[in-house]
């Protein structure tokens, strides 16, 4: 009931005057000298993103299965350029060549040990009632990078298929060479599973979706409710973009269309690329395999939904895998809109989001194309009534994507050098698959995030930030009543992962959260996102607002907006914990700790600059954004030379979820010593860089 009663108000308040329901304009904008001038700015661009054009837009992005490199594909490139054109902004359609795999055959046979045939598939997906689900262009289930091959072996259940999950299976002597593990999804991406997987010896993964995690366990499943029906299937890349993403063959170069052939790479050399077969299936398809599997019972963290208890296995079903993948060089395009700053053009503000999906993608990543069109479409007005901005603003609809962040590193490979002066990179993909907003962001624009929300109005009541920290604190009930709205810190899985964690570049990724089981699956449509997300589409005209926003306030800001009071304090915390590991004894963390000490007192003295900022204030704004970009190593991380950043990275075995302080915390967990020593003198000599930034503002 709570549900509907929220889409009624939040129809009825899409129908008032923007003022109406808005928040007071803020009498201080922090980095500008002049709030009055930015918040009526601000104004006029939040009367203008519309949420019935938003809708309007979102049916037509996601009209066909478009996955990438496909002509669908490439039609909703010309519509997003169409779009980007129509509103002023200076537009081309990038292309670029990189290796993809496409499905020619994908299939699963389990048998029992007697020889009884349990299952075979992937099972097409269907429910009783889809507009969408018998297009013949919906490709079949499959993993992106998975490897080719014909393969049979018995079958272990492995969990998660965290590094801790097939530990427990070596501590119990469980042997995967030769074996079929069949893992579940969720707890760490789904590259990770196949990574350990062939490091332990497995010939094939099986990957499926458990209703304990986003099924009938957790309410009505579609066509009845929003969450995973039993045909329901999973797709993703499994390439090990925790190594670097990119195209495969190219790691640090972009793939442009005269790349000569020579110049390619062997992926499985590099270490981008598994060597094993990896297939996606439903729990439909599932169920039989591990109703039978023998072997020792599984421990309760362990156990699914479905009805009976599952065993580790290694007995009771053997699977036969075919995995015939087609790989080639193919084409992609992102579409660049630019609009050129009229006082700094060189300092780009830089907005992303990826338009490929694996079929639909109404919520992934469509919602976001939607909302970034009514982010453009707002600006467009500005343009149009003779407003520019100081510094260069770059909307981007990255391709490829979920093929492993190709399209976005690609462009940010080919742009290292004009990227050394981007003042901020800002993301959206899953832009709204419900009501809840939610940001994850470098501590530096933390800050940033929770005042510009300020201004934004929520479709419920008040503003998107009130809104925001109400739903944090009902959620994490033990936070106290004062807890700031929680921003959360970047890992990958998305478009910010070149600028931030290979360029340096500060960054942000926002979204709108909600029941979301249909991930990646065939049922990602429409008629899905119109039932359950936002049938109204004012959550689309939210998140326009707030992209919109992060645009207008980094590019016209007199002083970038950065708080590094904000990144010392955490960068002080991380070091803490990590001294507190048993395998930290014997690391002297002083120099760190002092360092970090250092950074926040040179953080304190500039805040105030910030706050009282200089007549010409081009040195400030050098240094501030030099700080970030000071947290780069040119070595970069140990084993995986690609990432850079020594705060931030994607963990090697989680792959989405950050890891704080890479170097050094991953060498602890993996008993490193020497390493996790070598680790902290890096990170030591990057935040005395870092520092030394701040420093030279006199």
């Amino acid at each position: 009931m709570r549900k509907h009663f929220g889409i009624t108000v939040a129809c009825a308040l899409a129908l008032l005057p923007l003022a109406a329901h808005a928040q007071s304009a803020p009498t201080h904008l922090f980095g500008y000298g002049n709030a009055a001038a930015e918040a009526k700015l601000d104004e006029e661009f939040l009367a203008v993103p519309d949420a019935k054009l938003a809708g309007e837009e979102l049916k037509t992005l996601t009209a066909e299965p478009h996955l990438a490199s496909s002509p669908e594909d490439y039609k909703t490139a010309e519509y997003v350029a169409a779009k980007f054109r129509a509103t002023g902004l200076a537009t081309e359609i990038v292309p670029y060549r990189v290796l993809m795999n496409q499905p020619r055959k994908v299939s699963f046979e389990a048998r029992s040990d007697d020889g009884k045939l349990l299952s075979t598939g992937p099972t097409p997906e269907h429910v009783s009632s889809d507009p969408y689900q018998d297009n013949p262009k919906v490709v079949m289930p499959f993993n992106g990078s998975s490897a080719s091959g014909d393969v049979t072996g018995e079958v272990v259940y492995a969990n998660y298929g965290t590094l801790a999950d097939f530990d427990k299976l070596a501590a119990d002597k469980v042997d995967l060479r030769g074996k079929v593990v069949l893992v579940r999804y969720g707890a760490n991406f789904r590259g990770v599973k196949v990574y350990i997987a062939q490091q332990r010896g497995a010939v094939g993964v099986l990957i499926y979706s458990d209703p304990r995690d986003d099924g009938y366990y957790q309410g009505d499943v579609y066509p009845h409710g929003p969450w995973r029906p039993a045909t329901g299937v999973q797709r993703g890349s499994v390439q090990y973009l925790f190594k670097y993403p990119g195209d495969p063959q190219t790691p640090g170069v972009a793939s442009t269309m005269n790349l000569p052939d020579s110049a390619r790479m062997d992926p499985l050399k590099t270490g981008n690329q598994p060597s094993i077969i990896s297939i996606p299936i439903s729990y439909h398809d599932a169920e039989p395999m591990l109703r039978a599997l023998k072997g020792a019972a599984v421990p309760t963290s362990w156990q699914g939904a479905l009805p009976f208890h599952y065993h580790v296995g290694g007995s009771g079903v053997r699977v036969h895998l075919v995995s015939d993948q087609d790989y080639k060089v193919r084409t992609i395009w992102d579409v660049i809109g630019r609009i050129n700053g009229s006082e700094q053009p060189d300092a780009w503000v830089v907005l992303g989001n990826h338009r490929d999906a694996w079929v639909y993608g109404a919520v992934d990543p469509n919602s976001g194309t939607a909302a970034m069109l009514e982010a453009v479409h707002g600006i467009g007005v500005l343009l149009h009534q003779g407003w520019k901005p100081k510094r260069t603003i770059i909307f981007a609809s990255w391709d490829a994507e979920e093929e492993g962040l190709i399209g976005s590193t690609e462009w940010a490979e080919q742009y290292a050098q004009p990227l050394q002066k981007a003042v901020a990179y800002f993301n959206v993909d899953v832009a709204v698959a419900g009501p809840n907003f939610s940001a994850d962001a470098v501590p530096s624009l933390k800050m940033f995030l929770r005042e510009l929300t300020k201004e934004v109005p929520s479709p419920v009541s008040g503003s998107v930030y009130s809104q925001w920290k109400l739903n944090s604190a009902h959620e994490f009930a033990a936070a106290a009543p004062e807890s700031d709205a929680p921003v959360g810190d970047l890992g990958s899985g998305s478009d910010f992962t070149p600028f931030l964690q290979h360029l340096g570049v500060p960054s942000t990724d926002i979204g709108s959260q909600g029941a979301y089981g249909v991930y990646h699956s065939v049922f990602d449509n429409y008629a899905w996102y119109t039932m359950n997300a936002d049938p109204h589409f004012v959550y689309l005209q939210e998140m326009a607002r707030v992209f919109g926003l992060e645009a207008l306030h980094m590019a016209d800001a007199d002083v970038l907006p950065f708080d590094y009071v904000t990144y010392g304090e955490e960068l002080t915390d991380y070091l803490k914990k990590a001294q507190a590991k048993p395998s930290a004894h014997g690391i002297d963390f002083g120099p760190a700790l002092a360092a970090a000490a250092q950074f926040t007192t040179a953080a304190q003295r500039v805040m105030q600059m910030e706050a009282n900022p200089p007549a010409n204030p081009a040195a400030l704004n050098t240094a501030l954004r030099s700080v970030e970009t000071a947290f780069l190593t040119d070595a970069g991380l140990p084993n995986r030379p690609w990432y850079k950043h020594t705060i931030y990275a994607p963990g090697e075995y989680t792959g989405y979820a950050a890891v704080d302080i890479p170097g050094v915390n991953e060498a602890l967990d993996a008993g490193k010593t020497s390493t996790a020593a070598e680790q902290i003198k890096v990170l030591t000599a990057a935040i005395d860089k870092a520092t030394a930034e701040l420093q030279s503002v006199r």
